[in-house]
């Protein structure tokens, strides 16, 4: 046996030992305060000897009632004849302990110069002790099953939470590979409407564009990422508007530094960004401004995307498209009611995304 395998089971075997001592040593201390209460004289040693001799009889015993009990455990088979083999184990249990029990106590009356015969302490055992060691059976036989199914709960519990990790991990990736081709379809819409107006500002889109999907290919994956990855990923993707926009676009990035390593969604930016594109700045003749901040607040990462365009009507259709819905999906998976995402208009105009998520970084 290597050493690997000895030591869980020296722990195992030393704990098994202390259990019955302390099972031993308290019986002990009742034997002995009965005794001089009704004027029958013994000492803590006879006491703790006697009582010892008893139980670690019925810790060596109960090692093979482990084994039964798992082996017909009471789910198993008809239960009739699950209750009947442990009523004829719990009788051979009973009738083995009262047999080592004796052969012990002719040992013990060996050692102390009173010789008894092996029936004149048979006989008194049997009478004395079958109806307990009886329930002894009973009680190894159910902490035994009482265990087996605490295992057994644990282990369905772990097995729970690995299934809702995965199922969680599935989903972000399903909504994470939405969200790239419906990116890469719109810059590709943008390239092909310039090839009719400006050739050259579609070939510098395409150059973009390959590098951008190049970062794209080179990621693990991975449902988060830095925030300081985010805006570098982002700010590839703002040069292909900008060639788009001409000089339509204004963009500010500001982000604190204590934040720029923090844990954010994958491509948790971009689709606020493109939104405010599409409905803030498209639409619009003038200069369309764009506003990204990032900032801790209380110990949640806050990320704001601001635009100057028309903002929210009042009534009417939101501007939820599949970028705002698919963020919307992932926050809820990756952190339930930790997160807050909200859109509300900007009293000098436009539209402000506000995401706030618990800060945490790689380390933490």
């Amino acid at each position: 046996m290597s050493t690997r395998t000895l030591a869980p089971s020296l722990i195992r075997g030393s704990g098994w030992v202390a259990l019955w001592t302390l099972v031993g040593l308290a019986i002990a201390s009742e034997i002995y305060l009965s005794s001089n209460f009704l004027g029958r004289s013994i000492t803590w040693g006879e006491a703790i000897s006697d009582s010892l001799e008893d139980w670690y009889v019925y810790g060596l015993l109960s090692l093979p009632v482990v084994w039964f009990a798992r082996r017909y455990p009471p789910e198993r088979g008809s239960r009739w004849m699950t209750a009947g083999l442990h009523l004829g184990a719990a009788v051979a249990f009973s009738l083995v302990y009262i047999v080592v029990r004796t052969l012990i106590g002719e040992a013990d009356s060996w050692i102390g110069g009173e010789a008894a015969s092996y029936g004149e302490i048979f006989h008194p055992l049997l009478v004395r002790t079958l109806p307990f060691s009886l329930l002894v059976y009973g009680v190894i036989i159910s902490v035994s099953h009482a265990l087996d199914y605490y295992g057994k709960y644990n282990e369905r519990t772990v097995q729970t939470l690995e299934l809702e990790k995965h199922l969680t991990e599935a989903r972000l990736q399903a909504l994470l590979h939405q969200l790239k081709p419906h990116f890469l379809f719109n810059t590709l819409n943008g390239i092909a409407s310039l090839m009719h107006t400006d050739v050259d500002a579609a070939d510098r889109m395409l150059v973009r564009l390959s590098e951008l999907l190049r970062i794209t290919m080179s990621q693990t994956g991975a449902p988060q990422t830095t925030l300081r990855d985010e805006i570098a990923f982002l700010e590839r993707y703002l040069d292909i508007e900008k060639i788009r926009f001409h000089n339509r676009l204004d963009v500010t990035i500001a982000i604190d530094e204590e934040v720029i390593d923090a844990q954010v969604p994958s491509l948790i930016l971009q689709p606020m960004v493109e939104n405010a594109m599409r409905h803030g700045i498209e639409p619009n003749a003038r200069t369309g401004r764009i506003e990204l901040r990032g900032a801790r607040q209380e110990g949640n990462l806050v990320l704001t995307v601001s635009d100057n365009g028309a903002g929210l009507p009042a009534e009417g259709p939101n501007r939820e498209g599949i970028g705002v819905a698919n963020t919307r999906a992932r926050l809820a998976e990756l952190y339930g009611a930790q997160q807050k995402f909200e859109l509300v208009n900007r009293p000098e105009g436009g539209l402000c995304v506000r995401i706030t998520i618990p800060f945490s970084t790689s380390t933490t």
